[in-house]
């Protein structure tokens, strides 16, 4: 298998490179559930952008790499992972890099509009892509670029805890100072990947339903990851 290919300093070339999609109309945005500048309702774009400034504290403003995994399906994990990358790429001076680990049934392509023609994370994985510039793609949002996860993998623990997905989180870690990762998981009570990729990340959080999951399932989950680097929990009535 071949080493990956992705030098410091190449986004901007990457994303100048790509035909940029037309940014989402404050309709759209609506519609798919994204934050923004102009919302008529700012308090969603105030509660991410709370959460965008506590995490960056905790890295001292420097980039980092932080997970987003739901206790169980339908907690709204990925809705908090697309609009917490959203929030830290309404600030000018940053990129956002959102990664979608959740192999089983991967959905932020659909959300953000992109149909990713030239594969995503496991091609990456599996070794049928060696340049990680090809499976990152320019966003609707400005400053927002997504890692899809390609097509779906059962053995997604086996593709996570991989040495191969060690390399792809430190070449995006390095591709830049003011660049953000964020992790987008499966339900820690579905499978083991949440755990997995903790292991990648300076800080985790939980997304818990709120009125849907129970105290018991949100200690139950809190407690697969590493108290040092778990963030809190974000009680969510969004799916």
């Amino acid at each position: 298998m071949s080493a990956l290919t992705f030098e410091r300093g190449t986004l901007p070339a990457l994303i100048a490179g790509q035909a940029l999609p037309t940014p989402f109309s404050p309709a759209e945005r609506r519609a798919r559930r994204l934050i923004g500048h102009d919302m008529v309702d700012p308090r969603p774009a105030d509660a991410f952008r709370d959460l965008r400034t506590q995490l960056l504290a905790r890295s001292r403003g420097e980039g980092s790499v932080t997970l987003v995994a739901p206790v169980a399906r339908g907690s709204g994990g990925s809705f908090v992972a697309v609009n917490l990358a959203a929030a830290i790429a309404l600030d000018e001076s940053r990129i956002a890099i959102l990664v979608d680990c959740n192999l089983r049934a991967p959905s932020l392509h659909e959300r953000l509009g992109i149909t990713p023609t030239r594969g995503g994370l496991v091609d990456v994985l599996e070794g049928a892509a060696n340049d990680l510039s090809d499976v990152v793609y320019a966003t609707s949002l400005p400053r927002l670029l997504l890692v899809p996860a390609g097509a779906r993998r059962e053995g997604s623990g086996e593709l996570l805890a991989s040495a191969r997905m060690r390399m792809v989180i430190e070449a995006l870690r390095r591709a830049g100072d003011r660049v953000s990762l964020v992790l987008d998981t499966a339900a820690v009570s579905s499978a083991p990947d949440a755990r997995i990729a903790s292991d990648y990340a300076d800080a985790s959080v939980l997304v818990a339903g709120y009125g849907r999951d129970t105290a018991a399932a949100v200690s139950e989950a809190s407690a697969v990851f590493d108290p040092a680097r778990l963030a809190g929990v974000v009680f969510n009535k969004v799916p």
